[in-house]
């Protein structure tokens, strides 16, 4: 998109952009008053943010100085100028006298500073603007492409206004005991609840930024608990959950919503052969289902960019995400078909760490279902253990939760409706096993109702 950024440039020139010309040179003459400004500045403003070239320059031999950790004044930044053939390409010795006469009240140099960075926001949008319509012009550019360019420009636009201010161990100390004060106050799980209380009891809930991982085998009800996990969080946050589903349709899952929150069988429901007690209980849960944030993507053979760019959208709508799950894991393609990649082993551990990282970026729990490798089969006991995630090593050492599904009755006939959820990787707790309800009938999980005197649920740190 060279030519439209040429073009863009060629109208805008001809145009008036947002700046203050004052401001830049009351915060550029507070740098070289006093050098703890430099060290604000470094965290608020890039070299963008001043409008004029020659102060551009001057900011950038600032920094450069600072970050050499010379002493920074007027007559050591004049000797760098004119060392370095800048001083007339920024207006001389006089230009320098203005900003050195122009005396800053230092107290409100963070204002002009954050005035500027406004400026330079609005210098970008326009020039973004531009770009956008001279892109839509452009037909010998796939439209799909000019999106995803454009998206991923506002993106990295609305990131770079984020605070990234490295902090100090003071400060974040600070902000750890505040974060846990708040917790205290509130008597609350620090995560987001799942709905199964013995499991929120271990986990205290799935924590933004994390990489849950649920195995098991086929058919043990990996997607039917993902799905119970995802309408418990919606239900309870009331924020946008994305469902990306590589194995079945939108369709398939809705039906399957459809048969555990109404409890109508899935054969009985697709056939269509309801009673009139059933078509009450559905139209219900779909009016309610209408009222909540759920989006189901069903686009097979996802690649993580193609996942990156579906979550922003969202977060341009709705501003945060509350869960995001992927199923299942070894479905997924790699996001750069160009990379040489031996075998699908390592494929698969470049995919965990981008969905790791992708967890990290937008702050947001990533819960990932993963298929176990047939090594359960032929053993005598048939419980899952870590060894057993297929393509293990990069999924064990990305996740922060494992959770593995075990259910006694799918090996041996029985009448035995538990279904244990082995905790069997925590990297910021406890490990464990907890049971749960399993109604194969309409594929549902439901809390097992104890006794006060019962005990909790087995753990180990």
């Amino acid at each position: 998109m060279k030519n439209s950024d040429n073009n863009t440039q060629e109208i805008i020139n001809e145009n008036y952009l947002p700046h203050n010309f004052l401001a830049e040179k009351i915060v550029l003459s507070s740098l070289l008053l006093d050098s703890q400004m430099i060290e604000l500045a470094i965290r608020k403003l890039p070299s963008e943010a001043f409008y004029f070239k020659n102060h551009q320059e001057i900011y950038k031999a600032i920094l450069l100085l600072y970050q050499k950790e010379e002493k920074v004044d007027a007559l050591v930044l004049t000797t760098f100028l004119k060392t370095n053939g800048l001083l007339e390409k920024i207006g001389g010795l006089p230009l320098l006298r203005t900003l050195l006469n122009e005396l800053p009240e230092l107290i409100n140099v963070n204002e002009y500073m954050e005035l500027l960075y406004d400026k330079y926001v609005r210098r970008t949008l326009i020039k973004l603007s531009y770009k956008t319509i001279n892109s839509a012009y452009m037909t010998n550019i796939s439209l799909e492409n000019t999106i995803q360019v454009l998206e991923l420009e506002i993106f990295n636009l609305l990131t770079e206004t984020k605070n990234t201010d490295i902090l100090g161990s003071t400060e974040l100390f600070h902000k750890v005991f505040l974060d846990l004060k708040q917790r205290s106050s509130k008597s609350t799980t620090s995560g987001i609840l799942t709905g199964f209380y013995d499991l929120d009891l271990i986990t205290q809930g799935f924590q933004n930024s994390d990489l849950i991982i649920i195995a098991g085998r086929p058919s043990m009800g990996k997607t039917a608990f993902s799905l119970a996990i995802m309408l418990n969080v919606i239900k309870t946050i009331n924020l946008p959950v994305l469902f990306f589903s590589l194995e079945m349709s939108k369709e398939q899952l809705i039906y399957r919503l459809l048969s555990q929150e109404a409890e109508i069988n899935s054969r009985k429901l697709r056939s269509g052969s309801l009673s009139n007690q059933d078509w009450e209980q559905l139209l219900n849960c779909i009016k309610n289902f209408s009222d909540l944030p759920l989006f189901i993507d069903d686009t097979p053979n996802l690649t993580i960019q193609e996942i990156r760019v579906k979550i922003r959208n969202i977060i341009f709508k709705h501003s945060k995400i509350g869960l995001i799950i992927v199923d299942y894991l070894q479905l997924m393609q790699n996001s750069n078909s160009n990379s040489k990649i031996e075998n699908r082993v390592q494929e698969l551990s470049q995919i965990t760490r981008l969905l790791k990282n992708l967890a990290r970026e937008f702050n947001v729990p990533i819960v990932a279902l993963s298929q176990l490798s047939r090594n359960v089969e032929v053993r005598v006991s048939k419980k899952p253990i870590l060894a057993d995630l297929r393509e293990s090593g990069s999924i064990e050492q990305d996740a922060d939760l494992v959770l593995m599904i075990y259910r006694d009755s799918y090996y041996n006939e029985s009448d035995n409706n538990i279904t244990e959820i082995i905790v069997a990787k925590h990297r910021n707790g406890p490990v464990g096993t907890v049971s749960l309800n399993f109604d194969s009938e309409f594929t549902k999980f439901s809390n097992i109702e104890r006794d006060v005197n019962c005990p909790e649920p087995d753990s180990n740190w």
